[in-house]
């Protein structure tokens, strides 16, 4: 039973006007509650003005809001169900027990409560997306993404673990002044020489790009002695919040990510002996957008070196080779297939910095430019890899790049993976465990012919159940 609710006897006159301001604040400004209010005060000492509200609850007073009908029905319902909400959390003194059986009437009420508000979020925040232009598609998509994660999540759980834990990573390492000038390096356990670098940039669609995606990369070759740095760019501020503010979407363009690239190669080439790194063996790697980063900055760092730039802190010729991994180099035949993908032309223009630069920030177009052909020969090897069954950004992209490098003269090579997804080949491939053909394909160029290279080659444990890697394959999103 509902503790019983003392009726206060000392009030002021109704007519009084103290009564009014001592009362206003405890009535909220809309119409139906006004309304209850002055039906109770009108009630000859029936009213409890501490807990008026509660007190039309139990049925004492059933006054409705003017317009009537079902209008002031659902008022009443509403304020009903808040205020049992409240009072139900009491204990009940009266009958000398703690409550008696409302704890297990709170538990169910805040299981409707809780799911309720769940689908009034998820109801609203679908529509806010529809509102925004964003459709059904980044919808579906977004969904496909949290199945994907949960089916990998056994793996990101370890990756993390070792990121977070190991002595071998030196996480977030200062290389300039901007806030996201920082890069993590992944040591080699034994410190017996000097070792081969990786200088790694990230993928993320230049929106999300971060350092830590790199991580597990970082683990696979620092186990083969080889020292691997992710380096961390500026990438443009959240999509919803830029809309919502009505301000420019990037925060940071390419021209930003390009310069913080350049920035970290920098540091790279000038300090990683500090670290037992070997500065005659750099190699420079990127994936998906950070692999259009990176070719972006080494191609600019040459145009640099042959007077037709600014002075320069670090050579191209530092660079032993360029690996590139699902990217895409040609943007003017790429806009089209982002926007169909759902990264939108006025999105992926306004990162580009606009529609007129997007042959500047093109590799494949500048190389190819009647007044810069003499700077293909300054370029290191260019060794791509893509898998055939890449959707996000397709293979043709890589192939195109290797045969106009090609066809200029420079030394490029395009390696294809049969069947394999734009995440295939960074994620699930080395998640599975075993012997990773990408994997072995870069040790091989990085190590050479040493010898050694067979003999410490290991094959990695696995990290994800076999049926979850098919899975995540299924409904990857990417």
């Amino acid at each position: 039973m509902p503790s019983q609710i003392l009726q206060i006897s000392h009030l002021p006159p109704k007519s009084s006007p103290s009564t009014e301001m001592m009362f206003k604040p405890l009535v909220y400004d809309d119409p139906s509650t006004s309304l209850l209010a002055s039906s109770r005060f009108d009630d000859d000492h029936a009213v409890k003005p501490l807990l008026s509200r509660a007190a039309s609850y139990n049925g004492t007073v059933t006054a409705k809001a003017p317009n009537g009908g079902l209008t002031g029905w659902y008022q009443n319902r509403r304020r009903r169900s808040n205020s049992d909400n409240c009072l139900s959390a009491l204990p009940d003194y009266t009958n000398g027990s703690d409550g008696g059986n409302s704890g297990h009437q709170t538990i169910g009420q805040e299981v409707s409560h809780a799911a309720a508000e769940t689908f009034l979020l998820t109801r609203l925040g679908l529509k806010l997306l529809s509102y925004l232009g964003v459709g059904y598609r980044w919808i579906t998509r977004f969904l496909a993404l949290g199945c994907y994660a949960f089916l990998l999540m056994p793996g990101f759980i370890q990756v993390g673990y070792y990121y977070f834990f190991s002595p071998h990573v030196r996480r977030s390492i200062v290389y300039g002044d901007q806030p996201r000038n920082r890069l993590d390096l992944y040591l080699p356990k034994n410190s017996n020489g000097p070792k081969p670098v990786v200088a790694f940039v990230t993928g993320g669609a230049w929106i999300i790009g971060y350092k830590a995606w790199g991580s597990l990369l970082g683990q696979q070759l620092s186990e083969r002695d080889i020292i691997v740095a992710c380096i961390d760019y500026s990438f443009p501020i959240s999509l919803a919040i830029s809309i919502l503010l009505h301000r420019n979407f990037p925060q940071g363009s390419i021209s930003d990510m390009v310069k913080d690239a350049s920035s970290g190669i920098s540091y790279i080439c000038n300090h990683i002996a500090e670290y037992g790194g070997d500065p005659n063996r750099i190699y420079l790697m990127g994936q998906s957008a950070g692999a259009h980063i990176a070719a972006c900055t080494l191609v600019e760092q040459v145009i640099k070196e042959s007077g037709e730039g600014d002075s320069v802190s670090w050579s191209s010729s530092q660079i032993n080779a360029y690996f590139g991994l699902s990217g895409g180099y040609n943007l003017l035949s790429l806009v089209d297939h982002f926007h169909n993908r759902g990264l939108y032309r006025s999105i992926f223009l306004s990162i580009m910095e606009g529609e007129e630069s997007l042959r500047q920030f093109s590799p494949e177009l500048v190389v190819q430019n009647p007044n810069l052909k003499h700077i293909v020969a300054r370029l290191p090897p260019i060794i791509l890899f893509h898998g055939t069954a890449d959707y996000s950004i397709p293979s043709d992209a890589s192939k195109s790049f290797a045969e106009t490098l090609q066809r200029l003269g420079a030394k490029a090579e395009v390696i294809l993976y049969e069947g394999k997804t734009h995440t295939d080949l960074f994620l699930q491939d080395p998640m599975r465990g075993g012997k990773d053909e990408m994997f072995e394909d870069i040790v091989s160029v990085v190590l050479g012919d040493d010898p050694e290279v067979s003999a410490t080659s290991i094959a990695r444990r696995r990290l994800v159940p076999e049926f979850m890697l098919k899975l995540a394959h299924w409904v990857s999103p990417f």
